[in-house]
């Protein structure tokens, strides 16, 4: 049997559907390569888990480095201190490209240990923890060791032959408040001289991320949001299609179809069922998956799920779960493909029995943890195709 070359949950082997956004992520890359200037705002990508948003940021990673840029990845965790890390990351990118050599490395490695310690959470000193300051009362001088530090590593890049830097910035919606502003204080007084910055920022978060950012810093707006959506038909094909064909295995059409009913252009669970469908046919070279082998694999690929639902209605407070089961009723019975379908908040603070603004709290708590997201003004969904369905079993069930 060939090894499945389904990834339920990494990054896949095809990137599919994401043709539009990566061809501006490659105009960013040739702006900063031809012309040796800042690309623009700091351009980021915003969804629910599952769509795709580190496979497209690794997919960026991998083309940037093919046309000359040392790259530095950084993904942000809750309470955890983002620009430290950036620091320590982009030093580490520099020395592993050997951009920075011999007797200069040491000085190299000097400057990121303090501008780590410039940047870093306040009251910090090396080798002893001390009163912490409020995060708010943090100096202004983490903007200009961060602005300086990520113009010297970019000149430096460039200076050596390469293109410049590209930073990547996953999960920007779990940056500190504190942090992400000096990030895009940073960024935005390297604007006012592009041309002397060959650099290129890129970011991902959850849709609740351009909020978090504006509340950072007001020019926060001006960053470039793009959101990513399901896939159409033609990526969910191209996904589930193009990793058999290069092991010299296809795809019967009722096969694709039956997939494609199932997941609806989630790109996590296009990953799920062909994996499931793979395990199933378990294909040799020249062998065909067929719509039996879908059918097969269905029952492990729908516990998989089963349990991604369990956990996040288990994770939500029992306020969160009134909220979500209110948003479920109110959606009523839903049997199309595509995304969940979308409610008024003021209809499911209605049915709560409460003000729309008494419901600020779990609506803000879900949105945070990507089980809701924006769908137009006043209007939510879930993120997850049949979660409507799920929820509203388990307020039947009183669960």
């Amino acid at each position: 049997m060939l090894t499945n070359p389904y990834t339920p949950g990494q990054v896949p082997r095809i990137l599919a559907g994401r043709a539009p956004e990566l061809s501006l992520i490659r105009d960013r890359l040739a702006r900063v390569e031809a012309y040796g200037e800042l690309s623009g705002p700091l351009l980021v990508f915003h969804a629910p888990r599952g769509i795709g948003k580190t496979s497209l940021l690794r997919e960026a990673q991998r083309e940037a480095e093919e046309h000359g840029f040392v790259t530095a990845w950084v993904a942000c965790a809750r309470r955890q201190p983002l620009l430290s890390e950036l620091v320590d990351r982009v030093g580490h990118a520099l020395e592993v490209a050997e951009v920075v050599t011999g007797r200069g490395a040491g000085g190299w490695r000097a400057q990121v240990q303090k501008v780590s310690l410039q940047v870093g959470p306040p009251g910090v000193q090396i080798g002893a923890e001390v009163s912490r300051a409020p995060e708010t009362s943090r100096p202004p001088a983490p903007v200009a060791a961060l602005e300086d530090l990520l113009h010297d590593a970019a000149t430096k890049v460039r200076k050596r032959g390469g293109s410049g830097l590209a930073l990547f910035v996953d999960e920007l919606h779990a940056a500190m408040r504190p942090d992400a502003a000096v990030l895009l204080n940073a960024l935005q007084n390297l604007d006012g001289r592009r041309e002397d910055n060959p650099l290129t920022v890129i970011g991902a978060g959850l849709p609740s991320t351009p909020e978090e950012l504006t509340k950072a810093a007001t020019f926060g707006e001006r960053t470039s949001f793009v959101g990513l959506r399901l896939l159409d038909d033609r990526g969910s094909k191209q996904a589930l299609v193009e990793p058999a064909r290069l092991l010299g295995v296809s795809w019967d059409d009722r096969a694709v179809a039956a997939v494609e009913r199932s997941a609806r252009g989630y790109p996590y669970f296009l990953q799920l069922l062909a994996h499931a469908a793979w395990q199933a046919a378990r294909p040799d070279e020249g062998h065909k998956i067929t719509a039996a082998h879908v059918r097969k694999g269905l029952p492990a690929a729908e516990e998989q799920l089963e349990a991604m639902y369990r956990a996040r209605w288990r994770a939500a407070t029992a306020l969160e779960q009134d909220f979500m089961a209110a948003m479920a009723a109110e959606a009523g019975a839903t049997t199309e493909p595509g995304e969940e379908p979308a409610v008024a908040r003021s209809a499911v603070a209605t049915r709560m029995g409460r003000t729309s603004r008494a419901v600020s709290m779990p609506r803000d708590r879900l949105l945070d943890k990507g089980i809701v997201e924006p769908a137009g003004h006043g209007l939510l969904r879930f993120t997850l195709p049949g979660f409507t369905e799920y929820v509203r079993t388990q307020a039947a069930a009183g669960a």
